[in-house]
């Protein structure tokens, strides 16, 4: 049983910003989730044990997963970069994609051409991170995934240290804000240690 896979799953659920799984002999003892407010805690405990059957096949006790629940405004403090809008303007023939999001008390934009959301992201993302890190687009695909579309980002990271490729995805019910949502999928769980004081 992969129960790092696990946590890194319980963390995607819509609503859940960290997740923590404790294991030991080979079973689950203790879930700790951290979430917003938008689902009640009982719901988030029927879809971490709804998760934990559908994709590893195993059965979770309601008893071993604990919900903390924070306020947007504590949440949106800075865990982690926010998608609050995806906007097209048409200028002639010309039409260029703006995307904002907010990080901690910033809200960030970055422009590109429309076939080019992926790297308006990445625009926005560099504003706020320092001058050592670099971040690039590898490549970037919306793709079928049985009957659902599902946006797939590959974002470079290259920092003094090292160079990490790192994956992200989401599911493409709107496929503008869903490469958006992909490519802060990847970045998500490094982008706090990148922010400038």
């Amino acid at each position: 049983m992969d129960y790092v896979a696990l946590q890194e799953k319980i963390g995607r659920i819509d609503g859940v910003e960290a997740a923590r799984v404790v294991a030991e002999n080979g079973r689950v003892d203790e879930i700790h989730v951290l979430a917003r407010r938008n689902k009640a805690p009982k719901q988030l405990v029927r879809d971490v044990q709804s998760l934990g059957q559908a994709l590893f096949g195993i059965d979770i006790d309601r008893r071993v997963v604990s919900v903390v629940q924070l306020a947007d405004a504590d949440l949106d403090g800075g865990i982690r970069p926010a998608l609050v809008d995806v906007s097209e303007a048409l200028e002639g023939a010309k039409a260029e994609v703006t995307v904002t999001l907010r990080w901690q008390d910033n809200l960030l934009l970055g422009t590109a051409a429309p076939r080019q959301i992926a790297e308006a992201t990445l625009e926005a993302i560099r504003q706020a991170i320092h001058d050592s890190a670099a971040v690039a687009i590898s490549s970037m695909d919306v793709a079928n995934l049985g009957n659902r579309k599902i946006a797939v980002a590959q974002v470079v990271l290259v920092t003094e240290a090292s160079e990490r490729m790192l994956i992200g995805s989401a599911y493409a019910d709107d496929e503008t804000k869903a490469v958006v949502r992909a490519v802060l999928d990847a970045l998500n769980r490094l982008l706090p240690d990148l922010k400038v004081s």
